[in-house]
């Protein structure tokens, strides 16, 4: 009922929600312990959908049909998604956004409960306009004191269980004590609002009527519901799989969530997600199977049909307790810190994600998240790491000479290392490295690409490959590949490059073509400093600057 009302719907919408998507995963989801219902985290974005669409008035009944429209394009966004096997959409918002996302949703979600937990209204919209609407009515007296008390005894209450006897639903001692002091110490007569009695029946079966015009907002805001929904599933089910032994299947994941808002949605409820909480609950109550959400489900209808008075004196305030406590959940300070210390990158992306939420809204704020998280990936892309490589006395292969800034060269060879596959965005950063290698002085005669990080190669970049080797050709350096792997090497041949690098200039390995070169050169293994022959260790020489013998030098390509 909190969350409904968080969603901007009438309570006993929470209710009929619950009912009908513990029902509908029971028989389509995979997983046997995964507890979906209404959501803290999307509760904002229901509301932030579906309110600009309401009259000014506030029609319940057309808040209510937009919210079960909702549900239905969610399911049927899964369930589409599932057949097509996209679940790796779920991949789309990195942690660090997510988490910033998160912990925007929670502030925003603690904000906007802060008036209801004081028992009075602010008519603002936003973070700011909500924040500032909360601080003018304790200035301006409207605050409840009844209603402060009981909802902020509800907080303490809950999160005082929730630490030290974990396995008791403090949500639910808490709304029995909030109930029992509405009897006790009058609260209604002291200004407390109360939930009422709820409608009474098991809602029917409703095809939920829209306007045209409302279906393309309604699909933007499910669209957006649908990725938090399956990320925040594909989490919670990796998380409670991994104790248990069992797989995730993220298609299937998807059929169940599809079905748990699909069934929702026909009967006057709105879009759902796997709840951790209530699932952290029914495991650690023994829950071993499904069962435990149809028993749920049972109850919830035996409790609207019989006795829909339950709750006529539940506080309103402690139903912001319940939000407000849920939304502390949601936020990750410890891993917002853990990226402060370990990435400043990263913990960069997770503040402009909070930002976004907090400042621009829920929609915009998950858009941003999804944004800020493809963009990451192709900025990893388009500056990736790369570096020179040597030799290193007492290591075998070929290291990083950041890491080893005294390791061995050969004079006049070059090892260069570009992390990344190479495409339209980064062929030209590529080259420009490349060709800062070759103005060294004294410049390289081969430039050696160790490959095996480069998975693809594109037509722009094989143009600008094609380009780069003939300009080192004027200069009389060879560029030269290790390590490709036989698919790239395929395209470059497929492309044509072969016309100006020479077939015999790609080696299997890199020890293969510094073999090559030394044979070409006679060049020996020299430390760092060492151009002088005199200056070299005994045993060692510079470059020679005739091939060896009976080795003939490759022709430049």
């Amino acid at each position: 009922m909190a969350y409904a009302e968080l969603a901007g719907l009438p309570p006993i919408t929470g209710l009929y929600t619950s009912i009908l998507c513990l029902a509908g995963y029971a028989v389509f989801g995979p997983s046997r312990i995964l507890v979906l219902g209404p959501d803290s985290s999307l509760g904002p974005m229901i509301a932030a959908t579906i309110l600009p669409l309401i009259a000014a008035n506030g029609d319940a009944k057309r808040a209510v049909a937009l919210a079960s429209m909702l549900a239905i394009m969610v399911a049927a966004i899964m369930i589409v998604a599932a057949v097509a096997k996209l679940g790796f959409i779920a991949d789309l918002i990195s942690k660090p956004t997510m988490i910033g996302y998160m912990n925007g949703l929670a502030l925003t979600i603690l904000i906007g409960q802060l008036p209801k937990l004081f028992g009075f209204k602010v008519e603002a919209d936003g973070l700011i306009g909500e924040a500032a609407g909360f601080v003018k009515g304790l200035a301006h007296g409207e605050a409840v004191a009844a209603a402060a008390v009981v909802g902020i005894a509800g907080i303490a209450l809950i999160l005082v269980l929730q630490r030290w006897l974990p396995k008791v639903p403090a949500v639910l001692i808490m709304v029995v004590a909030a109930i029992a002091s509405t009897t006790v110490f009058s609260l209604a007569d002291h200004g407390v609002g109360l939930v009422g009695v709820l409608p009474k029946g098991f809602p029917p079966l409703t095809i939920p009527h829209v306007h045209l015009s409302d279906l393309g907002p309604l699909f933007a805001g499910a669209l957006g519901i649908a990725l938090v929904s399956l990320a925040d599933t594909i989490s919670t089910a990796s998380a409670f799989a991994a104790r248990t032994g069992q797989e995730v299947r993220g298609n299937g994941e998807m059929i169940g969530i599809g079905a748990a808002n699909l069934a929702a949605g026909l009967f006057q409820g709105f879009p759902v997600s796997t709840s951790g909480s209530r699932t952290a609950v029914a495991e650690r109550s023994g829950a071993k199977t499904q069962l435990t959400g149809v028993t749920g489900a049972a109850l919830i209808i035996l409790m609207i049909v019989l006795i829909p008075g339950l709750f006529r004196n539940l506080p309103q305030p402690a139903l912001a307790a319940v939000v407000i406590t849920a939304s502390l959940s949601l936020a990750d300070i410890p891993g917002t810190a853990r990226l402060w210390r370990q990435r400043k990158t990263e913990f960069g992306l997770s503040v402009t994600a909070f930002l976004g939420v907090a400042l621009l809204g829920v929609l915009p704020g998950i858009a941003i998240a999804v944004g800020l998280s493809i963009l990451n990936v192709f900025r990893r892309a388009w500056w990736p790491y790369d570096t020179e490589l040597r030799r290193v006395d007492g290591l075998p292969g070929y290291h990083d000479v950041h890491s080893y800034p005294e390791a061995d060269h050969l004079p006049g060879l070059v090892i260069y290392r570009f992390d990344a596959p190479l495409f339209f965005a980064n062929a030209k950063t590529f080259r420009d490295e490349v060709r800062r290698l070759a103005r060294a002085d004294p410049p390289p005669t081969w430039i050696v690409i160790a490959a095996e990080p480069v998975t693809d190669v594109d037509t722009t970049a094989s143009d600008v490959l094609e380009e780069l080797d003939e300009a080192l050709n004027a200069q009389g350096i060879s560029l030269v590949f290790a390590e490709l792997k036989d698919p790239v090497r395929r395209k470059i041949e497929r492309y044509g490059l072969t016309r100006t690098i020479d077939p015999r200039h790609f080696f299997p390995t890199i020890e293969s073509a510094v073999t090559a070169f030394r044979h070409q050169t006679g060049a020996e293994w020299t430390a760092p400093g060492q151009t002088d022959p005199s200056q070299a260790p005994p045993g060692q020489t510079t470059v020679s600057s005739s091939p060896a013998p009976d080795i003939p030098a490759s022709p430049t390509g």
